[in-house]
């Protein structure tokens, strides 16, 4: 009896094992959102790390976050950091690439609550009076994240973030003063 449940174990283990190795290795998250504004004025909240904190969905998770800033005081070579509770964790933004009104590419280096890198990308269309803004996070899964990924949906988890960012961002350009 005891070798039949050790081997039925064996199986579960064994077929666990290959459905998590047969996962994607590569994920994304994206979104998208249209403001009334123009691309400068869109790409001036994301190019500047100093802007996040009024429309940053993980600003408001923890009012006593330690954030610091260095390198480039915007665009390329920009730097954020930050040490905050369980729900925004610690870690480093680096923009990477700046085209203005058009692309804004990041860095994120996660510390806590795990570590992880990935890349962050904001683009930016413009379309008569408006911009279509799209926020996308590409990352590599590694056979532990393949597994997490089994049980928690990162792109509901991460894109209903970006979705409200997105959401506070338009409230931020719309209510700027027109320039």
């Amino acid at each position: 009896m005891l070798k039949k449940i050790l081997i039925a174990l064996a199986a579960i283990v064994v077929v666990f094992v290959i459905v998590v190795a047969m996962q994607p290795s590569e994920f994304r998250v994206t979104r998208t959102a249209t403001i009334s504004a123009p691309a400068p004025a869109v790409f001036a909240q994301v190019n500047d790390f100093h802007n996040w904190e009024a429309w940053s969905p993980w600003a408001k998770l923890d009012p006593t976050m330690k954030q610091t800033y260095e390198g480039a005081p915007a665009g390329t070579g920009a730097i954020s950091t930050w040490a905050g509770n369980s729900e925004v964790g610690e870690g480093r933004t680096t923009i990477v690439e700046s085209r203005p009104n058009e692309l804004i590419r990041i860095t994120l280096e996660m510390f806590k609550p795990f570590a992880a890198t990935n890349t962050v990308e904001f683009t930016f269309m413009s379309e008569g009076n408006q911009t279509v803004v799209t926020w996308s996070m590409v990352g590599k899964s590694n056979f532990i994240a393949k597994a997490v990924h089994l049980f928690m949906n990162i792109d509901k988890m991460v894109g209903g973030d970006f979705e409200k960012g997105l959401a506070q961002m338009k409230s931020v350009v719309e209510a700027a003063p027109k320039q």
